[in-house]
């Protein structure tokens, strides 16, 4: 976020990574850019309580996943120069740190936003993934990579890349490990949108706002059902749009949109 906002901002700073908060917005930023945002244990479960945190914080409206520098995330840390190797135990290692990173993005009721400012690979593409909407800077690229190091796709990246791409695009990139410059992967499906690098932080704070200042409810009713469709009969879809909808019809969004529409002007939505 800008320096010179007049919103009201407050940042707490875990290693490894950036909380900051502007209006109803909040921004995560990984930053270990030194090491291309790459996740260790610290960084790993630190995104796992600030997830969390969103998710109690009735005043958060919006999230956005980014990173500092020249990448968004790298996946899990490999490097020699780690502080710590892989564990024997890599399942537990991921049950530990992704699982409920992944699963705590997905339950949340506020719009979530990955903003790829550079290259996402590994885990940082799955991290990406699991965000509700995806959008690139010019300068970004996304890679499976996984097989590049002789893994398995994981983190969420073998349920999401099918449901996006369908099955045969989606083990094409799994398989190969294939580059997607930011326009291929918006060719591809994989982000709604590719903005010039230097107006991109710009365009990033612009789409949050948006989403922000929406009715929050009905997003989050909007999010489960979308999700939920995937796995869903026809019949069991349209009886639970019938439910939600009349949950959000009582909410107070509902009613100042209502009344923004037959007065013929701009709603302002509180998120209630």
């Amino acid at each position: 976020m800008s320096a010179d906002s007049e919103v009201d901002m407050a940042e707490r700073r875990p290693t490894g990574l950036r909380v900051e908060s502007a209006g109803a917005v909040t921004t995560l930023t990984l930053d270990r850019p030194e090491r291309l945002n790459s996740l260790d244990r610290e960084l790993s479960l630190a995104l796992i309580s600030a997830v969390e945190a969103v998710g109690h914080d009735p005043g958060c409206r919006c999230l956005v996943i980014t990173g500092a520098g020249r990448a968004f995330c790298a996946g899990q840390d490999l490097g020699k120069e780690a502080e710590e190797a892989l564990p024997e135990d890599i399942a537990q290692l991921i049950r530990e740190r992704y699982t409920p990173l992944v699963l705590g993005l997905r339950a949340l009721r506020v719009p979530v936003l990955a903003a790829v400012n550079g290259l996402a690979t590994g885990a940082g593409l799955s991290l990406a993934l699991a965000a509700d909407l995806r959008i690139c800077s010019d300068a970004a690229w996304l890679s499976c990579g996984f097989a590049q190091v002789g893994l398995i796709p994981d983190s969420g990246a073998t349920y999401f890349l099918p449901r996006l791409l369908g099955p045969g695009r989606a083990l094409h990139l799994a398989l190969t490990g294939r580059r997607l410059t930011a326009d291929e992967a918006l060719a591809e499906g994989l982000v709604s949108a590719v903005f010039p690098g230097a107006a991109f932080r710009e365009r990033t704070e612009e789409l949050a706002q948006q989403l922000a200042q929406g009715a929050t409810s009905a997003l989050g009713m909007t999010k489960r059902l979308i999700y939920d469709a995937l796995d869903s009969s026809l019949e069991d879809q349209l009886e639970r749009e019938a439910q939600f909808q009349q949950e959000a019809s009582e909410t107070e969004d509902f009613r100042e949109g209502l009344a923004a529409f037959r007065q013929h002007r701009p709603p302002h939505f509180t998120g209630g």
